[in-house]
């Protein structure tokens, strides 16, 4: 009979880890895909003939729905079930793909693009909350996160990688086209492996006056961010459509304080380690996506690299998470806990950050621009799982899927804010300095420049919110691991786990 109990027990092992290899693999595509279409935009202009001003939606479009309806998505998994909604935007990620490697027209590839960021924000919204209830050991959720956090953050890079080397080798199309094998086996393998939540259903009707408004205003409030850059930001229409998305926000929470059943228990954002930690993973992401996209322009355009070049100049970055995700950032985190790993990480982004302010237009790579890559690596890595560790650490079960969301969100609008942000600043600061008779090439390098100094501004900021509000939430988090470890006698199994490697 033990050995019985000992083989199933085995055979759940397996399953669990397993099943996250699925969920990453979701996760994978839909962080290939948000930086895979910037190195094959000027193609797929030349192709579809695209002007300047409308290739912008190409990437607007996945933007404004993936940021969109990641709370919405979220919470729906609390309620009908993580396993349902999750293989349903595999499942709408994966067609919407499929028919923009065959697209056209201009029309066909926009809607397709928001049909696939519709798919991302739902298959997204309910990752951690999977991982979460999964893994409840405070050792292989550790490592669980690890992995997931390798693939979020590493998944930039290596889109640009993946990019390049389709777009010279093949064509643009097959940027998508990549996807689709990907996704079916995502969708079979989580059929199987992946164990569905008891969902607190919807016997009582869902909130759909709150969804609609929460839904409508992050629609607005994106789009007005991410179309900053073209009209400006006190324009008319930045600030009218900010306007309306405040204006609804605002209903939404009165609407959501006084419904039976809300579609976001307000109750959740009192959760200080959920919403500061938040805050601090949507600062800190808004100054990698500094780096990602304006560094790979830096490279294209000032230094002269190609597609192919610039993504495997990315490639350093992608193995330092690798080896840190190898069990090394859990170890770390199981043994020292989360704010002597923050610290020094988050250091290190700005320090990284600040390295790339110095590059001009005749920067070497192996001395000026691989050691911030580096730098930026280890960074993220070490700061990144301790970040949503604190974030889920009090966050009730029943609710994992919401938090989930919340912790995308965050990361999404601060990104999408940042990153439009980061395209006026540049693009004045390139004009600028071409009025006064400076080179395009040298324009460009201090615009970019100026972008990397705002990222590392942001940085600095997280650092400091880390340094003063996390303190007391982290310490909680400790001391919830050490029951973990005292009772189950994880640390052993730890120590077995990570000499496997």
């Amino acid at each position: 009979m033990q050995k019985t109990s000992t083989s199933s027990s085995g055979i759940t092992e397996r399953r669990r880890w397993i099943a996250l290899v699925v969920v990453c693999l979701a996760m994978l595509m839909n962080a290939l895909d948000s930086s895979i279409v910037n190195v094959a935009l000027p193609s797929i202009q030349k192709s579809l003939h695209f002007s300047q001003s409308n290739l912008t939606w190409v990437v607007d479009a996945y933007l404004i729905a993936f940021g969109s309806f990641l709370l919405l998505a979220g919470r729906l998994g609390d309620l009908l079930g993580r396993k349902k909604v999750f293989l349903s935007g595999v499942a709408l990620f994966t067609a919407s793909s499929l028919v923009c490697s065959v697209a056209q027209s201009q029309g066909m590839l926009i809607a397709a693009r928001f049909f696939q960021g519709l798919g991302g924000a739902v298959s997204t919204s309910v990752i951690v909350a999977i991982i979460v209830t999964e893994f409840s050991g405070a050792a292989e959720r550790a490592k669980a996160m690890s992995a997931y956090m390798f693939v979020a953050v590493g998944g930039g890079s290596i889109g640009l990688l993946v990019g390049g080397v389709l777009t010279q080798a093949v064509n643009w199309h097959w940027i998508f086209v990549i996807n689709v094998p990907i996704g079916l086996l995502t969708l079979l393998l989580g059929s199987i492996l992946i164990t569905e939540n008891e969902g607190l259903g919807v016997r009582e009707g869902i909130d759909i006056t709150g969804s609609l408004l929460m839904t409508v205003s992050l629609i607005t409030g994106i789009y007005a961010i991410v179309k900053a850059s073209s009209y400006g930001w006190t324009s008319p229409h930045t600030l009218g459509f900010a306007g309306i998305a405040v204006a609804l926000m605002i209903s939404f929470a009165v609407v959501e304080s006084r419904v039976a059943k809300p579609i976001m228990p307000l109750r959740i954002l009192k959760l200080r380690s959920l919403s500061t930690s938040s805050v601090v993973r949507g600062l800190t992401f808004s100054a990698m996506f500094a780096v990602f996209f304006f560094g790979a322009l830096y490279l294209e355009r000032v230094l002269g690299y190609g597609p192919l070049k610039t993504g495997v100049a990315f490639l350093p970055m992608t193995l330092v998470m690798a080896a840190m995700s190898l069990g090394l950032t859990s170890r770390l985190l199981l043994r020292f806990g989360p704010m002597k790993l923050l610290i020094p990480g988050m250091s290190a982004v700005v320090v990284g950050l600040l390295m790339l302010t110095s590059m001009g237009e005749h920067a070497q790579y192996l001395t000026s621009i691989l050691p911030a890559f580096l730098l930026l690596g280890a960074g993220m890595s070490v700061s990144a799982v301790p970040l949503l560790t604190i974030a889920m650490a009090d966050v009730p079960k029943a609710d994992a899927g919401l938090a989930s969301g919340i912790v995308n969100v965050s990361m999404w609008l601060a990104s999408s804010a940042a990153l439009a942000v980061f395209g006026t600043v540049a693009a004045s600061r390139s004009t600028s300095l071409m009025t006064q008779g400076q080179s395009a090439v040298t324009s460009l390098a201090a615009g970019y420049r100026e972008t990397f100094l705002i990222g590392a501004v942001l940085a600095l900021l997280g650092l400091l919110v880390t340094a003063i509000v996390l303190w007391s939430p982290a310490k909680e988090v400790v001391r919830a691991q050490s029951v973990s470890i005292d009772s189950a006698g994880e640390l052993e199994a730890l120590e077995v786990m990570v000499g496997e490697f």
